[in-house]
């Protein structure tokens, strides 16, 4: 990961649910098309995915790291976030679940919604 580039957490699941694509058929293959869609943001950030459920198993790449939750997803969005801004980053979360933003951003983390990126983006062409 880059030295000193802010970083991007995303929520998978709740970026993979706004995008009404099927995803619901195979959440495993969302969870790898929105992996693959964020690789070009790795220039600007420090990307980190965190999946749960049956997306677990998505393995990171080159330029995205892939966080699995042993649990709940929002639990360990926080956990990460916690542990960048402890090293002193910045960090936005992308997501839309309320709670979720309200949690992070008492942590000192921005937030970003969902259509920020360009896997909805070029998904509503």
């Amino acid at each position: 990961m880059g030295a000193q580039l802010p970083v991007l957490v995303v929520d998978a699941a709740n970026v993979v649910g706004s995008r009404p694509d099927g995803w619901w058929r195979d959440r495993h293959a969302a969870a790898v098309r929105l992996r693959d869609s964020l690789v070009p943001l790795a220039d600007d950030y420090d990307v980190v995915l965190v999946v749960e459920g049956r997306a677990r198993r998505v393995p990171p790449i080159d330029g995205v790291d892939v966080v699995a939750a042993p649990g709940s997803g929002d639990d360990e969005i926080v956990r990460v976030a916690r542990a960048w801004i402890e090293r002193e980053r910045r960090v936005t979360v992308v997501t839309a679940d309320r709670e979720l933003r309200q949690r992070v951003t008492d942590l000192g983390a921005e937030v970003a919604g969902p259509g920020t990126l360009p896997y909805l983006r070029d998904g509503r062409r």
